[in-house]
């Protein structure tokens, strides 16, 4: 009966809450045993747990006996925390009628609470803001209360205040949920339309999409059809999250639920994508799907070449649970085989790179990030270019266009200055300012996304003390002086240690690039040249010494002619050597370009 039906999902900033309040909310449901309990239960990864950030969404149902005495079926959808996930958010807000909305007593409204509020309330969903962590010595409780009202409009108090560590007014939410959110509108009758947020892979049952029926019933023996890659699918099993898979005959409209598809990849289900019965595949597609676009750029490589097959196999494996990592096989003549991957950020890079360390025990090296540009060529021909060494000649192109992203941060206004420094300095540029809260500032600015994945978060948060927080997105690719800056070492240029810059930074990217590779390249038997090269010409250049023998030590006295004979000879031997020797560049020279980027 989808009057007794609610569906709600949680948003917060990292680390105000979200997976402590999710554990109690299964406590006080009896959803989960107190055997079975752990912390962060929604949160099946190690790295989730560390982070204190969840990355995949997950959902559960719980039964709930209210106080009106009837008993009510609540689906929590859990959502990523991270601003990199923002599309999996918008699909997970789009499947619920309400959201809880989690603020830190300690630490008040941030830039992705905003943000994801935001969204929330373009999907239309009912808000019941929550102040949690009320028992912590440095919480401000009022003073966050009359923010959020001022926000919100919500009288200051009749805001619920909780703490989800100590399970204080945790019935009051539950209640809350019961009385505010909605249930579900659908026609149990109509055509079946169940929108797709989230997807995983079963080594067992294949693909696992997560569904919440918006129309229609979805029963276990009919096949059913994706409405965006045009697959029929024969389900192996459909069923609920209690929290884990609990198999049922049927999901009828207003219910989250999941059905095992048998597919083999993510990339034939995806997130956002409507589900349908194969007899009606011409019906309305649910809004909002969209393809997701890797927007930062690596090459991941393995330090042992014979690791290569391993690496493969583990970039496929984790492909199989997040269909927006996206790769393929490249070569470098400094590290040999390995794979230019795309990513949604640079938290989604650092999750990957993690994992795969961690999960698939592979030592494996990353280089540089970079993003995607567009070349425009002298044929009109435009390029899709994602690493340095795949840019045209210089000759050949008309224009160099690079990503913009609009960016928004919220902080204290204390630190206006130091923000407005730090963004004008990375090319930025300053849009607006709004005041949502007392004492808090809103600024807009634009800015190349080149700038934003080298350590601007780090950046913002050691000038900021940690209070000012971000939230980004793509605006536009936007035409720029560009040029690629190569590094030749024995006057061989090495791909893997080149970089796009704007033309002004390119002296000083270069000199510093040049200066950290003098003192970590070994010394030859001959004079080594590192040089930094852009649009044609050397802009900078350091030279290793040749390490030395002292030829003449045999010589006690006797002639000059004799001295001179024996440095003639040497200094021949060191230019043949120089024509036939290579340079072997070793893994720190790489790492430091990387940490280079970091200063």
């Amino acid at each position: 009966m989808s009057t007794k039906i609610r569906n709600f999902c949680i948003i917060a900033h990292i680390d105000h809450g979200k997976s402590t309040l999710a554990d109690r909310l299964l406590q006080m449901t009896g959803t989960i045993s107190e055997r079975e309990m752990t912390e962060q239960v929604l949160d099946s990864m190690d790295l989730e747990r560390e982070k204190g950030v969840t990355i995949k969404a997950s959902a559960v149902r719980m039964s709930y006996t209210a106080q009106d005495g009837e008993t009510y079926e609540l689906n929590l959808i859990d959502t990523p925390g991270h601003v990199d996930f923002g599309y999996e958010v918008s699909r997970a807000l789009n499947a619920c009628e309400g959201a809880l909305l989690i603020v830190d007593a300690s630490q008040g409204i941030e830039a992705q609470t905003l943000a994801n509020l935001y969204l929330a309330l373009e999907a239309d969903l009912e808000i019941i803001p929550v102040i949690n962590k009320i028992d912590l010595p440095s919480a401000r409780p009022d003073e966050v209360a009359q923010d959020i009202s001022t926000l919100l409009g919500t009288p200051a108090d009749q805001i619920l205040r909780i703490s989800a560590k100590s399970g204080i007014n945790i019935d009051q939410v539950l209640e809350s949920i019961v009385k505010e959110v909605p249930p579900p509108k659908g026609d149990p009758d109509a055509p079946l339309r169940a929108l797709i947020f989230d997807t995983h892979y079963d080594s067992y049952k294949g693909v696992i999409a997560y569904l919440r029926v918006v129309d229609g019933t979805i029963r276990a023996m009919e096949n059913v059809y994706l409405l965006n890659t045009a697959s029929v699918i024969k389900p192996i099993e459909i069923g609920i999250f209690a929290p884990d898979l609990r198999p049922t005959p049927n999901l009828v409209a207003g219910e989250v639920g999941y059905v095992a598809t048998g597919l083999k990849t993510v990339v034939e289900c995806r997130v956002g994508d409507t589900m349908t019965l194969a007899s009606t595949p011409h019906i309305q597609p649910l809004p909002g799907y969209r393809h997701p676009k890797p927007m930062v750029f690596a090459g991941i490589y393995p330090v042992e070449n014979e690791d290569y097959q391993d690496l493969k196999e583990a970039l496929e494996k984790l492909q199989l649970n997040d269909a927006s990592l996206v790769f393929e096989p490249e070569t470098s003549q400094a590290l040999n085989f390995g794979f230019r991957c795309g990513f949604l950020g640079m938290f989604h890079m650092e999750i990957i790179q993690e994992r795969l360390e961690r999960e698939y025990d592979l030592d494996i090296l990353v280089t540089a990030p970079s993003v995607e540009y567009e070349v425009l060529t002298h044929e009109r021909e435009v390029l899709l270019i994602d690493s340095p060494a795949e840019l045209p000649n210089e000759g050949d192109i008309e224009e160099i266009r690079e990503p913009w992203m609009d960016i928004e941060i919220f902080s204290p206004m204390e630190f206006y200055g130091a923000i407005m420094d730090l963004v004008t300095k990375r090319r930025g540029a300053f849009l607006e300012q709004d005041y949502p809260a007392p004492n808090r500032v809103m600024l807009k600015f634009e800015i190349p996304l080149s700038e934003l994945i080298v350590d601007f978060f780090d950046d913002l948060k050691s000038k900021t003390r940690g209070y000012a927080s971000l939230d980004y997105q793509f605006k536009e690719y936007r035409k720029d002086d560009l040029v690629r800056l190569e590094i030749l070492v024995n006057e061989e240029p090495v791909d893997a240690l080149a970089s796009i810059v704007h033309r002004k930074d390119a002296y000083h990217k270069g000199q510093r690039m040049i200066t950290r590779l003098k003192d970590l390249i070994p010394s030859q038997q001959f004079v080594v040249p590192i040089q930094a090269s852009a649009s044609g010409r050397v802009i900078s250049r350091a030279n290793i010494k040749a390490q030395r023998k002292d030829v003449l030590s045999k010589c006690y006295g006797g002639d000059i002619t004799r001295k001179k004979k024996l440095l003639e000879k040497q200094k021949r031997g060191k230019k043949r050597m120089k024509m036939v020797g290579s340079v072997e560049i070793p893994q720190e020279a790489f790492l430091a370009v990387l940490r280079l980027e970091e200063e």
